[in-house]
């Protein structure tokens, strides 16, 4: 059992809650604490939690393995440090910080031994995760480009460098934002009472990192967007992946071609439940849902894997995102953003935590 406490009541944290509430084998939630009383004591009546008056409350008493922190991001680096104080690994949203001095302040509380990793859940959603096993099973041979589509700021950067394997290389940033109309779509509260032509703001921007280049393309109505589809394009000397699509050669005169496709459980008269069992490429299992066969959709399958990662690194295991990434992909967006906004290059430059 992998036992957790909460910190915050924002729109992430009801994530962690029903991943928990559907998988009672695996997760159990210590308690909750919050600074808006109305929406604490709500989540804690429809989830059946118990409520902590503090951090410090929540840590002594409860005794969770480790602390999920879900606030803003005013709020986050003061919870962080007040739990690294306390000795309790933690399990952060992101960003962990808004600016470079606070992450910082944050990673050298790492470098004195705080355990802290970010739930960053992009490269952990199944399709992803089944891109990145494939580039990384060889087929595609070097990777030098990766263009997506996906993700805003720092979640599409880390996209990035995880399918081009860059680490804290540096880059030199360009970027513009272009405008156009669109219908207004859904959105958190679902669909819009009317329709509505509202403002899309699209960010492109190239991270060159001398050997291989990133491209970053997203603008914010792409998450619920019925019109606007995600896209990813990843070319290596071998071959290539076009969204679920990947082709390479077995030989310089054999080129192959396959497709990612999911396996759920549930279809087609099949009685086994409803819920994804995996994705092949070919013949090869290129991803298995760690939490099968409990029904969650893609995202709270990638969040669940956070959990399960985090309870591995609180028990001495490895890190899977750990501070200093989540670090590095914030900088390279706060990077992007200037260079929108100046119409200069920018290069980045080594940080702290890089080290």
């Amino acid at each position: 059992m992998i036992t957790f406490g909460l910190v915050g009541t924002g729109w992430r944290t009801e994530f962690f809650l029903r991943i928990a509430q559907a998988c009672p084998d695996t997760f159990a939630v210590a308690g909750i604490v919050g600074n808006t009383p109305e929406k604490t004591e709500a989540l804690a009546r429809r989830f059946g939690l118990k409520i902590f008056a503090s951090v410090e409350d929540l840590v002594r008493t409860a005794r969770p393995l480790f602390v999920v922190v879900s606030v803003t991001w005013a709020a986050n680096p003061g919870v962080l440090t007040q739990l690294a104080a306390l000795g309790m690994p933690v399990l952060s949203e992101t960003p962990p910080a808004s600016s470079i001095a606070e992450m910082d302040a944050l990673c050298a509380l790492v470098r004195q031994g705080a355990k802290i990793q970010v739930a960053e859940q992009y490269f952990l959603q199944p399709l992803h995760a089944a891109r990145l096993a494939f580039i990384q099973s060889g087929r595609l041979g070097r990777i030098s480009q990766a263009q997506v589509s996906v993700a805003h700021g720092y979640h599409g950067i880390s996209l990035i460098r995880r399918l081009l394997g860059i680490g804290f290389e540096n880059a030199k940033i360009t970027a513009s934002v272009f405008k156009s109309p669109i219908v207004k779509g859904p959105g958190r509260a679902g669909l819009p009472a009317s329709e509505e032509i509202v403002e899309s703001a699209q960010t492109f921007a190239q991270l060159d990192f001398g050997d291989r280049l990133g491209v970053f393309d997203f603008t914010g109505k792409q998450y619920f967007a019925q019109i606007r589809d995600p896209r990813l394009l990843v070319r290596g000397e071998r071959g290539e992946i076009v969204n679920d699509t990947a082709v390479y050669l077995a030989d310089f005169t054999t080129p192959i071609r396959v497709n990612f496709i999911r396996h759920s459980a549930g279809e087609q008269g099949n009685l086994e439940g409803h819920y994804l069992k995996g994705i092949q490429a070919g013949e090869a299992w290129v991803y298995r849902n760690p939490v099968a066969p409990v029904r969650l959709f893609d995202d709270e399958i990638a969040i669940a894997t956070c959990l399960l990662k985090m309870a591995e690194h609180a028990r001495g295991g490895p890190d899977f995102y750990s501070l200093a990434e989540a670090c590095q992909d914030r900088y390279l967006d706060i990077l992007i953003d200037e260079a929108a906004r100046t119409g200069t290059a920018i290069q980045s430059t080594t940080q702290s935590w890089a080290a």
